[in-house]
């Protein structure tokens, strides 16, 4: 399905009964609709959503500011005719979920924020993550990632880095990850925009009291990409805020423990009732 706003054609695919739920993707639906379990179908209508200028959406990338943001999920909530929405996000797109609960609390109902950071200064993300992951991942693990990055190739893709650091990112050291991620659809101009311009002097703490909609932070215990950690001291200051650890998780918990996900995410919804 097509909605038109603001000269942009968004594009958006439906499963599921219940509750609408927007889950956003920078990636093109079809991997996030893969790695969502198949169990929150009974709970709630997943509508998975492409970004402007990412997927098949139409729309340039760099028009994509918050307020932007903000009036394309508003007008896709209204294409479905429901007066209020939750809303999920992962990893980058999890500060994209926060900042449309933050301009529209009337329609948002609940956020829901899967390995979110809590700045988007992504090299102090990583500067964080590479010194837990020193102090705290197993030999082992180590062992893994090492034995991956050295078997790069000298050209090595975008991709195969990625899955080069399967270590940092998965519970299983070992995960087979290429499958997640087939049908993919990179707009690399999509998340340079996000991670370079939209969100590199974003901080969850600044006019936090704005923060009106429950937040869920649904974070895996063995995330080397963006620790946990990084919300100690921070969650408590967020209104509303939940923060759920996933111990045999890394960045992707619905992946790695679909059963206690759904669990995890349904009980909260029903709580904030």
């Amino acid at each position: 399905m097509n909605v038109s706003v603001n000269g942009a054609d968004l594009h958006y695919q439906t499963r599921g009964a219940g509750p609408a739920c927007l889950v956003l993707s920078s990636i093109g639906t079809q991997p996030y609709a893969r790695q969502m379990p198949a169990q929150l179908d009974e709970h709630l209508q997943l509508v998975f959503v492409d970004l402007r200028g990412g997927g098949r959406s139409t729309g340039q990338a760099s028009d994509l500011t918050f307020e932007v943001l903000a009036d394309d999920l508003e007008a896709i909530r209204q294409d479905l005719g429901v007066d209020r929405i939750a809303v999920l996000g992962h990893s980058i797109q999890s500060i994209l979920a926060i900042e449309y609960g933050r301009r529209r609390p009337d329609s948002v109902s609940h956020v829901i924020a899967v390995g979110a950071p809590p700045i988007g200064d992504m090299t102090a993300v990583a500067a964080a993550a590479s010194r837990f992951f020193e102090a705290d991942a197993s030999e082992e693990r180590k062992g893994v990632l090492r034995d991956n990055l050295a078997n790069l190739p000298a050209d090595a893709t975008f991709a195969q880095s990625l899955w080069a650091q399967t270590p940092m990112r998965f519970f299983d050291p070992r995960f087979d990850v290429p499958p997640l991620f087939a049908e993919a659809e990179l707009r690399p101009e999509l998340l340079q925009h996000l991670m370079g311009t939209l969100t590199p002097a974003w901080d969850v703490t600044v006019d936090a009291g704005s923060l009106q909609v429950p937040i869920l932070l649904a974070h895996g215990r063995t995330d080397y990409v963006v620790p946990y950690i990084l919300w100690e001291g921070v969650a408590d200051k967020l209104p509303g805020a939940t923060l759920e650890i996933f111990e045999r998780s890394g960045h992707q918990p619905f992946v790695e423990e679909p059963d206690r996900f759904v669990a995890a995410v349904t009980d909260w919804m029903a709580r904030q009732r």
